[in-house]
């Protein structure tokens, strides 16, 4: 069989993703992010990255990464455990521990990276994860590596994972004693405690895994709630904040300082990747965990160190956070009034709470064409459908930034209105 016969299964699925209209169209950025940017030869409004803050072409940002360069070079040439390890890099977790209120932090390459880090590290054969059914896919990919039970629970539905911690422990519970010839408690959602007893705690780790704010959604997960589940259970608590660093809490400190559940959150997963404007990712929490993860976390031992140029850029960023919230605020200020004006005009923008504004379309086609309309106006905003979301919920997903102008906005909102109006 020839190379070309053996990969044939490639043109068919390419051809099916373009026949249903789920073909991703992968765009050029010319040059750097920002309220305006050049995009296949074309100056459109920015409205699809994850720059929030306005920081990845921040001037004082370049500085930092520039003069880093002349310091340390280009590249590390090592993994953290080797040679990979610099001042700048202890640094950065030393000011990010301050930032978020933790003991320690340590950073990865990604905040993909870190998930892939901590999960497989925490729980293995013989534990469960309880993991809500919209988390990022970092999150399913980091689950599949730890080969623990995966238990999906309704988004954002605490009742559901309350009702999913006690069936699984009363199955364990029922394995135990049918083990010892001895029958079964009555399941804890039918009166019991719910608790694990003290000589069965032993069988099996559960951790809880929610992401902060959902990328799709822009909805916030009920942390306060959660925290409560795993304090009953003595499961272990996991947040990945990516969408909720730089937004959310006192100046941007993410969702554990919106919901003041300080101690009460056991991981903490960070990302440098988008409103810190660089790239990156973090584990934060306490230092036996971050020492913990330098042994056992595989991006960290097996991939090189991120970048003098990108660690140093970070230190600024979160330098900058720290002195003032003055981003923070007008990234609220746009996305008050933005989406206001889309709901007056009425559109219907989901159940979001943050600058992530998915505005629903519905069809992936539609989406599509929606999307092409308003790049040949000059505003670049991206449709995503199946498999980003699910089938018939395809949508064009607005990323706010404290770069916009209210006249940048205004004028989006109008080319928004005028297709709504012409498509009905």
């Amino acid at each position: 069989m020839s190379e070309m016969d053996k990969l044939d299964f490639i043109t068919e699925e390419l051809s099916k993703l373009k026949e249903s209209g789920l073909l991703i169209n992968i765009r050029t950025i010319e040059g750097p992010q920002g309220a305006w940017i050049t995009v296949d030869g074309k100056k459109v409004l920015n409205l699809c990255s994850n720059n929030y803050l306005g920081f990845a072409n921040d001037p004082q940002l370049k500085s930092s990464a520039q003069k880093a360069v002349d310091t340390y070079g280009v590249g590390p040439a090592a993994v953290r455990t080797i040679a990979g390890t610099t001042t700048l890099h202890r640094e950065l977790e030393r000011k990010l521990a301050l930032f978020k209120g933790v003991e320690s932090t340590i950073t990865f390459q990604s905040g993909f990276c870190a998930n892939l880090a901590v999960i497989p590290a925490i729980v293995g054969e013989g534990d469960i994860v309880f993991s809500d059914e919209l988390n990022h896919a970092s999150i399913i990919d980091g689950c599949r590596l730890s080969k623990a039970k995966i238990v999906r629970y309704g988004h954002c539905n605490p009742k559901d994972l309350q009702s999913k911690i006690s069936d699984e422990i009363y199955m364990n519970q029922r394995l135990i004693k049918e083990a010892k010839n001895t029958p079964p408690q009555s399941p804890p959602s039918q009166g019991g405690e719910g608790n694990i007893p003290p000589d069965e705690k032993k069988t099996r780790r559960l951790l809880i895994i929610t992401d902060g704010v959902f990328s799709m959604e822009g909805d916030i997960a009920p942390l306060p709630e959660i925290a409560e589940i795993a304090d009953k259970y003595g499961a272990i608590t996991m947040v990945d904040d990516a969408h909720g660093e730089g937004v959310l809490g006192r100046g941007g400190r993410g969702i554990v300082d919106h919901f003041n559940l300080h101690g009460r959150v056991d991981v903490e997963v960070g990302t440098m990747s988008k409103a810190f404007g660089v790239v990156g990712g973090y584990v934060a929490g306490s230092k036996r965990l971050t020492d913990y993860l330098a042994q056992k976390g595989r991006p960290f031992l097996f991939s090189s160190a991120v970048t003098a140029a990108d660690v140093a850029a970070c230190i600024t960023a979160v330098d900058t956070l720290t002195a003032s919230d003055m981003l923070v605020k007008q990234l609220w200020r746009n996305t008050q009034f933005f989406q206001e004006k889309m709901r007056q005009v009425g559109f219907n923008l989901g159940h979001t709470r943050t600058p992530i504004t998915p505005v629903m379309i519905g069809d992936a086609k539609a989406a599509k064409d929606f999307s092409r309309k308003l790049f040949e106006e000059g505003i670049f905003a991206q449709a995503i459908g199946y498999p980003t979301v699910p089938i018939g919920k395809a949508r064009i997903r607005v990323m706010l930034s404290a770069a916009h102008s209210q006249d940048d906005l205004a004028w989006a909102i109008e080319c928004f209105e005028r297709h709504f109006i012409s498509n009905r």
